[in-house]
């Protein structure tokens, strides 16, 4: 018991997990790795739910003043009765402000975690920020959003910091009309505001994201839109207070392709109306092409490449990076069969401290068996972690 108490918790998290088969676990390793659990789960728990938290201990500063948002090392666990899925470990990536930041990846690659930990939004107990820091400048103040207590984020969530969720009929209530649910977030963070100026402000958004009949959709339920003006309302909602950082997860996943161009169109056009920043989650690298001023790569849980839209699109350097550019149409070009990567994401429950692309890379040599590879800089602003990129090749 001694032992188990020394050293941060995330050391205590790490020596909690080691390696195991976790598809044959008999009762009592489940029932020790509950109990790993509930103590660890608890001890954050405990310390996330004080009351009268000292603003030390979340202000923060920013290393850029030129950024809205810094992740720094961010590592976010869900503790399962099976082991830790280390969802989200240590990611670090800036957005600057007033640019678009797009986030690329498979399912399960930790990109919704990501945005989730931002918004303070992950499900717990069982998931938690762990380790690592993300340091969100309101204007006003600098918070660092992994210490900051659920009272204060909730008056910063919505109103600094707003998310367009992937599926709008899952984020509309379908009891309240679109109105009053633009209505809800206003009063929320502008309480000094009239219930007819609240009103006015509503039908203005609605007229802002592009829906005729403004003042008829306010009083329209969910179920009477079709879903681009459902995914329409969802931005009038998210923009409703001239957030800082808008967070658009796959905003454009549920809807035709003409939709899909009005919808990335609107973003980018109210995005310079209100001054703000994008991160935008999505799996399609055209609509990242097309949007974004830098991209972040991840894969597993982890960041594998990241700059300028440029720089990775046209020099990609780390071999997941290379297969998802390879596995997109390309006009002009006929193929019998669109490419793909083999193999599949390894299990992320306890994984091994090596390249997790390294089963599946067709560039894999006898150094990617080694630990993981750092991160190595093609140039000040084009990053991967790979053994295989041309600096890394070069150093050797």
């Amino acid at each position: 018991m001694n032992n188990r108490k020394k050293g941060s918790l995330f050391e205590r998290i790490n020596t909690m997990t080691k390696p195991k088969d976790s598809n044959h676990l008999t009762a009592r390793e489940i029932r020790q790795i509950a109990r790993e659990n509930r103590r660890v789960t608890d001890a954050l728990e405990n310390k996330r739910n004080r009351k009268n938290v000292p603003e030390s201990e979340y202000l923060t500063t920013m290393k850029n003043p030129d950024n809205v948002v810094e992740f720094d090392g961010l590592r976010t666990y869900f503790f399962t009765d099976i082991g830790t899925v280390k969802a989200v470990d240590g990611v670090s990536f800036e957005i600057p402000r007033g640019k678009t930041v797009g986030v690329v990846g498979e399912s399960g690659c930790g990109k919704s975690v990501t945005s989730l930990s931002l918004m303070q939004l992950v499900q717990r107990p069982l998931g938690q920020i762990v380790d690592g820091a993300i340091r969100f400048d309101t204007g006003d103040k600098v918070y660092d959003i992994a210490q900051t207590p659920y009272q204060v984020m909730e008056k910063i969530r919505g109103s600094k910091v707003s998310m367009i969720f992937q599926e709008p009929n899952t984020s509309l209530n379908p009891v309240f009309t679109a109105g009053y649910q633009i209505d809800e977030v206003i009063q929320l963070h502008n309480p000094e505001m009239t219930p007819e100026e609240v009103k006015a402000l509503s039908i203005e958004m609605i007229d802002m994201v592009g829906i005729a009949n403004s003042e008829g959709v306010y009083n329209m339920y969910p179920h009477e839109l079709s879903g681009g003006m459902r995914q329409r309302i969802m931005i009038a909602m998210a923009l409703s207070c001239s957030p800082k950082l808008i967070i658009a997860d796959e905003p454009t996943t549920a809807l035709d392709v003409t939709i899909q161009a009005q919808i990335l169109d609107l973003l980018r056009n109210l995005k310079d109306q209100i001054n703000s920043s994008i991160m935008l989650i999505t799996h399609d690298l055209g609509v990242i092409a097309e949007m974004a001023d830098y991209v972040v790569v991840m894969y597993a849980g982890r960041v594998v490449e990241k700059g300028t839209a440029t720089e990775v699109f046209k020099n990609p350097q780390h071999p997941y990076t290379v297969g998802l550019m390879a596995s997109k149409p390309v006009i002009n070009r006929s193929v019998e069969r669109l490419y793909t990567i083999p193999g599949n994401v390894p299990n992320p429950v306890n994984m091994p401290n090596h390249c997790y692309f390294r089963d599946r890379c067709e560039r894999r040599t006898a150094v990617c068996n080694g630990a993981y590879p750092q991160e190595v800089h093609i140039t000040d602003t084009h990053i991967a972690a790979c053994y295989h990129t041309s600096a890394a090749e070069k150093q050797v």
